[in-house]
């Protein structure tokens, strides 16, 4: 049975262009020459400035920070510098709202106003971020934290240290106006009244970024730790050529909306040799949300992501589920995820719109992952999708994923080794699972999908059906074997499946190969 175009052999010769990266003088200016004192109290935030502006005037060059404990407040990038934190430099940032403005910026895929990123700059050429020192967003002075999250002793612990508690007891605030901010705040914006001068008594619920950079070109991130973020870490959007590599990103595993970094609506990026060990998403492709996401139609594509490692974090590789100005021709490779949520996770919903296309993933190793190791759910954000199966007219609202191939994967214990939700309207089409070894509570589960190929993939589940696909048509198994015993090798319900394609199926483990609801004509099933 013939998939489509874009298959395997597509997927291993998709071109990824090079990447630009920056170059810079041979001149160095030292922070401390510029009045900076790194004794962990001296604010030095002019000194940062100072220190730039004159590397920037003198043509580009090398912003030196030397060993020490360099308090500060946000830091702003200019053209052809490159910020060099020595090994034994930690740059703290200011943990106080006030030294923060407010600004016009982007966050989950809208246009809105938050306070300034701590490391920041816009329309820039030639910018690094250097060394291996570390920076420190303060992000516990910023963060709300969610009791569940914690043991008794710890929440009790934060509790006696400041902030307040929300009304129903189960989260804890870092001030009063950080907590009515939460209502305060969406009212404002639905009211047309979300500017800075009546945000401002809410400024500590407006959380920075530790890193934003909005329309750059020529953009490099290597060696140095972010860390402990008031909100998402590293925030490139709409920039080109960026390479982050040799970097560890980090954040509390609770740290609301702590990921780690969010490519939105970049071209040509390379992400390498990185670690990262965060409270959300890991490494998540993004490209704005809902109706300005389209209308900005600006696509993350033509990233190459390589030999990274993450241990917490909602999703290991993620895409969504703000994507609706596209994301394509995305490579994916030799990369370890210990540890996180899921792993490989592709998210939206209806209203996003947008198409997901041309992913390539290979050699992903998976261990202990606590939901599903693979999984697309199109119901993102929906408490059921069961009670909405019904289909919609399909519009410029309607998300698509297609032309996706994951080969050479291993999974070694996970609630579900692989789950496709899509949309009875727009179903999850084209993606090939090759070369596969899965160990998981739950196999393969699909609903709402078609032209899905499994081929040399093994599975070993406690559940009583390996595959299970639900509303399925054009599936292909070939070679799939069971690597413990089970109840059924294949499922088959819903009144739409069809043209599932069998072939040198591996069933001596199960105690039948085929097992189906009445509602499915048998002779739709073929090869078992």
């Amino acid at each position: 049975m013939k998939l489509d175009t874009w298959n395997e052999v597509a997927a291993e010769t998709m071109a990824m262009p090079e990447v630009e990266v920056p170059s810079f003088p041979d001149r160095t200016f030292r922070i401390d020459d510029f009045g900076a004192v790194g004794d962990g109290t001296t604010m030095n935030t002019e000194a940062f400035a100072r220190a730039i502006e004159a590397a920037a005037a003198a043509g580009g060059g090398t912003v030196l920070v030397p060993a020490g404990m360099w308090l500060t407040g946000p830091i702003g990038m200019k053209s052809g510098v490159n910020l060099h934190v020595e090994k034994g430099a930690v740059v703290v940032f200011s943990p106080h709202p006030e030294h923060y403005p407010l600004v016009e910026s982007t966050y989950e895929g809208l246009r809105t106003v938050r306070c300034q990123a701590l490391i920041y700059g816009e329309d820039l050429v030639n910018i690094a971020i250097t060394g291996q020192g570390v920076f420190d967003g303060s992000g516990e002075a910023w963060r709300p934290v969610k009791r569940g999250k914690m043991t008794e002793s710890q929440w009790r612990k934060l509790v006696v240290s400041g902030g307040v508690v929300s009304e129903g007891g189960d989260v804890w605030w870092p001030s009063r106006q950080a907590m009515e901010g939460e209502r305060a705040v969406p009212r404002l914006f639905q009211e047309g009244r979300g500017n800075a001068e009546n945000l401002l008594p809410y400024r500590h619920y407006l959380r920075p970024n530790l890193l934003l950079f909005t329309r750059c070109r020529k953009v490099l991130l290597d060696g140095p730790t972010f860390q402990n973020s008031p909100s998402w870490c590293l925030h490139p959007w709409l920039c080109e050529h960026v390479t982050v590599r040799n970097v560890d990103v980090r954040n509390p595993w609770y740290a609301q909306n702590g990921d780690g970094l969010d490519l939105d609506s970049c071209r040509f990026v390379r992400v390498h040799d990185c670690r990262f060990d965060v409270g959300d998403d890991a490494i998540c492709m993004k490209s704005g949300k809902d109706e300005d996401g389209r209308r900005l139609s600006a696509p993350c594509e033509y990233v190459t992501i390589r030999h990274c490692t993450v241990y917490h974090g909602h999703g290991g590789f993620v895409i969504g589920s703000e994507m609706s100005g596209g994301v394509r021709n995305i490579d994916v490779s030799d990369c370890t995820f210990i540890g996180t949520d899921t792993g490989l996770r592709f998210k939206s919903t209806r209203g996003r719109g947008g198409v997901v296309e041309n992913i390539r993933i290979r050699n992903i190793r998976m261990k202990d992952i606590a939901g599903d190791a693979i999984t697309f759910d199109l119901y993102y954000g929906r408490k059921s999708a069961e009670a909405d199966v019904e289909p919609v007219p399909v519009s410029e609202e309607t998300p698509q994923f297609r032309n996706i191939v994951i080969r050479d994967t291993v999974v070694k214990g996970a609630a579900c080794a692989v789950r496709l939700r899509g949309l009875p309207e727009m179903p999850v089409n084209n993606v090939h699972f090759v070369r596969m070894t899965l160990e998981a509570d739950r196999g393969v589960e699909c609903a709402y999908a078609e032209r899905i190929r499994f081929s040399d993939v093994a599975v070993a589940a406690k559940s009583d059906a390996l595959f299970r696909l639900h509303n399925a048509k054009g599936v292909e198994l070939e070679r799939v074997r069971a690597l413990a015993e089970t109840a059924a090798l294949l499922e088959v319900t819903g009144n739409d499946a069809g043209q599932i394609h069998c072939s040198e199926l591996s069933a001596e483990k199960a105690e039948t190969v085929l097992r189906h609801g009445p509602e499915v004509d048998r002779a739709n099933i073929r090869g078992i």
